[in-house]
């Protein structure tokens, strides 16, 4: 079959690098995302000046820069990032954007970029991120200087991306606003779905993110690179207690690390006018954007995703190939659940062959915030540059299953000219889908729709519970903090157990007692 030669506006990744940061003392987000993107332009053959001519530059948000209580950390924050990367290269872009939140917004900025780069609005387009959690915390803890956090210009920076809140102020006031909390009852919702024991589901996630410990125990760039057996995941003990069950330690994302990684993507027609050999290049050829209805408490299935269906579907119609095609894959892997959903929407069985990830996932690899995609982005193009007759998936997810980006890559350019359907003009599928009704102040009879039992270090702490009066609505509620009811609900199932719902504080202040 005769390859088909790329056209002038044809988007193309031209390089891509990552670094990992081990001894603790990274040198800071600015001084980190300047090393990738040099290490990227070194990686596609682009001198100083080529990459001076970057058009557009786009950082993406840095975990302190998100609202709440990570925005308080006692550190300086960079006004405007984009700006001081477009500083340090000598660039003058037309458009220098920061991210808000989510780790869809590696993939979504690729496809962004492809799109500008193939209307003719940019030529050269420079993406990057950074996570310094791991250090910048020991910096705190030791009093050591944290002015490296700071710095650059002074404007402000123009964001990019949804900037809505994770959740609504009352599932916030019953604990829902962290990923750890909110993901278990995704999980405790398939596990009742999938008519599994709790000991078998256990055993099946050990044996899913087993598969991911595998791949990062053999990579380079991992922040843990230990093999670990299913057992040891899935089981609690004293090195790996219990966070929010049904998740243990190794289950959970690592966010406290230090790494950063930066993609090139430009037009076919800069790249050859900088001579960017051919075997350095690799394609978008499908993407899709969608958001699933956006709060947890309004989705009617809390086990499935009719958006990352729906991205999927978009980015695999535009490549022309479908989920068998795919020999190298990327599922976001923050948690078990993500990658159980997203794998029945792409029809990946859990018995597939293929390695679920080229990074080693979010446990393992490590958890750089909002940037883990564009490690992954990274190791895919290595990887495709060696396989160039092989297609890669690479999936993205933003908040808690809420919102994602699709791309389908490979080394030969796409048979058709790049041309992206407007997310908006399908979104509307998702948001007419119905959602359950909610009650706000819920008093009398109810059950569990799902829950999960929220661990501190030493002790458990609450139970969160979405549960369904006797009329179908839905509430979310707390569960009295005795341990004697908190570790009933880990000791067998709790999915469709009855009890009492009381309210309190305008509805801030449910309670479910179970029977």
């Amino acid at each position: 079959m005769t390859t088909p030669l790329a056209q002038p506006r044809t988007p193309v990744l031209i390089g891509g690098a990552q670094k990992t940061y081990r001894k603790g003392d990274a040198p800071g987000p600015r001084a980190m995302v300047d090393e990738v993107v040099r290490l990227a332009a070194a990686d596609a053959g682009l001198d100083a000046g080529q990459l001076a001519r970057a058009d557009h530059v786009a950082v993406v948000g840095f975990t302190i820069d998100a609202p709440g209580p990570a925005k308080r950390i006692p550190v300086p924050h960079m006004a405007n990032p984009p700006a001081a990367l477009a500083e340090d290269i000598g660039a003058a872009p037309r458009v220098a954007i920061y991210t808000h939140m989510g780790g869809n917004t590696p993939q979504a900025l690729v496809n962004w970029a492809s799109e500008q780069i193939a209307r003719g609005d940019a030529d050269l387009v420079v993406l990057a991120g950074a996570e310094f959690l791991g250090s910048m915390m020991k910096r705190l803890m030791s009093g050591g200087d944290v002015s490296i956090y700071g710095g650059g210009p002074e404007t402000p920076a123009v964001r990019w991306g949804d900037p809505r809140n994770d959740c609504t102020p009352q599932e916030e006031a019953h604990g829902i606003a962290f990923p750890a909390n909110t993901y278990p009852l995704f999980e405790n919702a398939l596990r009742a779905k999938l008519g599994r024991s709790l000991a078998d589901h256990q055993r099946a996630m050990g044996e899913l993110f087993a598969r991911f410990n595998a791949v990062a125990a053999e990579n380079p760039h991992s922040w843990f690179p230990t093999r670990r057996t299913a057992e040891e995941i899935a089981t609690e003990s004293p090195d790996n207690r219990m966070v929010g069950f049904p998740y243990t330690k190794y289950l959970n994302a690592v966010i406290q690390v230090d790494q950063a990684a930066a993609v090139l993507v430009a037009s076919t027609a800069f790249a050859d006018a900088c001579g960017v050999a051919a075997d350095r290049r690799v394609y978008l050829h499908g993407c899709g954007d969608a958001n699933e209805i956006w709060n947890p408490i309004d989705r009617p299935d809390l086990a499935a995703s009719p958006a990352i269906r729906l991205a999927a579907a978009k980015a695999f119609a535009m490549a022309g190939k479908s989920v068998a095609h795919m020999a190298l894959l990327d599922i976001y892997s923050c948690f078990p659940s993500a990658v159980e959903i997203a794998c029945r929407e792409l029809g990946i069985a859990e018995d597939d062959p293929r390695p679920l990830t080229v990074t080693g996932g979010l446990p393992y690899f490590g958890g750089p915030g909002n940037n883990y995609v564009m490690h992954s982005i990274v190791e895919m193009v290595q990887r495709l540059r060696a396989r160039p007759d092989a297609f890669g998936l690479v999936t993205a997810n933003g908040w808690y299953l809420t919102k994602h980006a699709m791309g389908i890559y490979a080394a030969h350019p796409p048979a058709a000219p790049f041309e992206r359907e407007d997310p908006k003009s399908y979104q509307k599928e998702i948001d007419a889908i119905p959602r359950p009704e909610i009650v706000w102040e819920p008093s009398g009879r109810a059950t569990i729709e799902t829950y999960t039992v929220v661990h501190g270090r030493d002790k458990v702490r609450m139970g969160i519970v979405f549960g369904r009066d006797p009329e179908g609505r839905r509430f979310v509620a707390n569960t009295p903090d005795d341990e004697a009811t908190l570790l009933d609900l880990q000791s067998r199932e709790g999915v469709g157990r009855p009890g009492t719902v009381q309210t309190g504080d305008g509805g801030m202040k449910n309670v479910f007692i179970p029977d």
